[in-house]
């Protein structure tokens, strides 16, 4: 099963309900390397679901002392796929190592490494 690892709106259980059809179980966990900004959203569908017209976005520092705190998700392969057209396209996943040294799937900006 895929792990993704989320930071932002993702851990919203009506998110998760709109957007997997159910709540997912999730556990803490952080990702060093980066730090978050805000981005402003207008997809007018992802505004609905999530209540947010600005969400998180993940950015490279490349500084281990920055760490962003955040949940892993266990998915099937189709929840990343909808995970995937939840996000809008000034995200991109990536894979990534988490503090707990687990490999994760993480949305960062879509311009990051």
């Amino acid at each position: 099963m895929p792990l993704l690892f989320s930071y932002g709106t993702l851990r919203y259980p009506a998110v998760q309900q709109a957007t997997f059809g159910r709540e997912l179980v999730t556990r803490p966990d952080s990702i060093a390397g980066f730090r978050l900004e805000l981005l402003q959203i207008t997809d007018p569908a992802v505004i609905a679901v999530s209540g947010d017209t600005h969400h998180p976005i993940l950015r490279a520092t490349g500084n281990p002392a920055d760490t962003v705190d955040g949940a892993v998700l266990d998915l099937t392969d189709d929840d990343l796929l909808r995970a995937d057209e939840y996000e809008v396209d000034d995200y991109k996943r990536v894979e990534a190592p988490l503090a707990s040294g687990a490999t994760a799937w993480v949305y960062v900006g879509a311009g990051e490494s």
